[in-house]
């Protein structure tokens, strides 16, 4: 037999690695939109200069 507060240790022992876990994958998620979302800018940013390119390429007298 314990005593009652060696309950109570281990309970929190259990219940605090839980909330880390929960606590690193909602962060994880997080980081992954934010990461989406900067590509997203990254990729449009590239698809407006090829853009840009391309109507240069186009008329290289500038109209």
């Amino acid at each position: 037999m314990f005593p009652i507060w060696m309950y109570f240790v281990v309970a929190g022992i259990f219940i605090s690695a839980f909330m880390a876990v929960k606590a690193s994958r909602e962060e994880r998620q997080e980081e992954m939109k934010f990461i989406e979302k900067e590509g997203e800018v990254f990729i449009k940013r590239m698809e407006e200069e090829k853009q840009k390119k391309e109507d240069v390429n186009r008329d290289p007298q500038g109209a």
